[in-house]
């Protein structure tokens, strides 16, 4: 078996004065980073993603740009490419050897399997590529980038954990929605204490 942890959009963006904030996210970023300088030998991969979108255009109607956002499926600008707000929050120390994945790059791309590393490789590719078996996945937003992750993690045939108190959503409801489909899908639920436990 071989784990990997998967952190999903800890970016400025998405943190408390961001342009899509999301509360707790800055509570978020600083226990993920917790975690890793508790546990640094627990994961034998670690897997960072970040939006990364075009500063050109509408990212394939993910910005709202002549009209305003609904919030489900267009959105204000955000994390765009080389900017301050597509940046890991600061709060959020990373070990060197962790993997960085760029997703949204003219596309919505709100899953992590559709990102690439710098060389271009999809996600997926670097999983199988790495082993990798099993995957603990914390970040924002619960109910959307961290939600449909998980869900392509199952598909992708991952054991998929999630650590319920390292996520953060938009909105309590629909979080809670979220961690109900994952967990439906065969996520487990878990809290990071469990994360010595196979």
């Amino acid at each position: 078996m071989t784990r990997a942890l998967i952190i999903i959009d800890v970016q400025n963006d998405f943190t408390e004065g961001g342009a899509l904030a999301v509360e707790g996210g800055a509570a978020v970023a600083g226990a993920i980073s917790a975690l890793l300088a508790e546990h640094p030998n627990t994961y034998g991969h670690i897997f960072a993603s970040r939006d990364w979108h075009d500063a050109e255009g509408g990212n394939n109607g993910h910005f709202a740009v002549d009209a305003e956002p609904d919030f489900v499926d267009t959105w204000p600008v955000h994390c765009v490419a080389d900017t301050a707000g597509a940046e890991y929050h600061a709060a959020l120390v990373l070990p060197e050897s962790t993997v960085h994945i760029l997703k949204g790059q003219g596309q919505p791309g709100y899953s992590i399997f559709e990102g690439v590393d710098g060389s271009g490789e999809k996600f997926g590719e670097l999983l199988i590529a790495a082993g990798v078996t099993d995957v603990d996945l914390v970040g924002l937003a619960t109910d959307y980038c961290v939600r449909l992750s998980g869900l392509d993690a199952l598909e992708h045939g991952q054991h998929v954990r999630v650590f319920t108190d390292l996520v953060a959503g938009v909105a309590p409801e629909s979080s809670e929605q979220a961690l109900a489909e994952l967990a439906h899908a065969g996520a487990v639920l878990a809290t990071s204490e469990l994360v010595e436990q196979a």
